[in-house]
């Protein structure tokens, strides 16, 4: 297939307001990519990134959304449909963490753990293979501690867990029409999301873990989904770890 750009697509964003889904919104609008920033909080986050998109010269608008609804899923597809014609990429940023023992875990907690990382993920997926315009990509989020074997993620890593299956049956799924479907796993990210979950011994150990003695950064994810939705498209099916050899598989 000839070599591919995000000029002139339609992109997607879950949780596209901040952090590492801010960054993507705002390359991705910087490569031409008109882009749906999708928010559950921070609406002044949201308008901000739809400014910096448009500075760079590309369109976008802010969609608010409970993704643990199927019906609010639906919503932002057709905001993006309704805005922009159609939609090529889709890429899931959202998720939260929670590190506990399962001794002390709630069935409070567990619910909405599964709720947001594999039900709002599985429906995402979903409704991007419903809307997607054909040879479209389909990119979800997960963690490296899908390959580690650790004590108090048992909620996040368990719920995150299923992502790699709902895409491996989507890719099959999807193929005909030239979907790509992956997961990205980072390593722990030096994200606002990671150090409530830590104390100072772990954040540093977690460090030691992985090359320059340093967490995840954002900036080294960005280019990986980058990749995958351009000239990456013969990946499908896959579960990729950058996460400097924090962990492997």
């Amino acid at each position: 297939m000839a070599e591919q750009s995000l000029e002139g697509k339609v992109a997607v964003i879950g949780g596209g307001e901040k952090n590492l889904g801010g960054l993507l919104s705002t390359r991705f609008g910087e490569a031409g990519a008109k882009i749906v920033v999708h928010y559950h909080g921070s609406r002044d986050e949201a308008e901000a990134t739809v400014k910096a998109i448009e500075a760079a010269g590309s369109q976008a608008i802010t969609v608010q959304a409970d993704l643990t609804q199927v019906a609010e899923v639906r919503r932002l597809f057709d905001a993006a449909v309704d805005e922009f014609g159609g939609v090529d990429v889709a890429v899931n940023t959202t998720g939260m963490v929670l590190r506990k023992p399962i001794l002390d875990t709630t069935e409070e907690e567990y619910d909405r753990m599964f709720g947001i990382n594999a039900k709002a993920g599985y429906f995402f997926i979903q409704e991007a293979g419903r809307r997607l315009n054909d040879n479209g990509k389909i990119v979800s989020l997960g963690t490296s501690l899908l390959a580690a074997f650790t004590d108090g993620y048992s909620t996040y890593a368990g719920a995150k867990a299923p992502l790699e299956h709902f895409t491996r049956a989507a890719a099959k799924e999807f193929a005909e029409r030239g979907i790509s479907v992956n997961v990205v796993a980072p390593g722990p990210m030096d994200t606002p999301f990671f150090y409530p979950q830590e104390n100072e011994q772990r954040v540093e150990f977690h460090k030691s873990q992985a090359l320059g003695n340093q967490l995840t950064k954002i900036e080294d994810i960005v280019p990986v989904i980058e990749f995958l939705v351009t000239d990456g498209w013969w990946f499908t099916g896959q579960t990729l770890f950058p996460n400097g050899g924090y962990t492997t598989r």
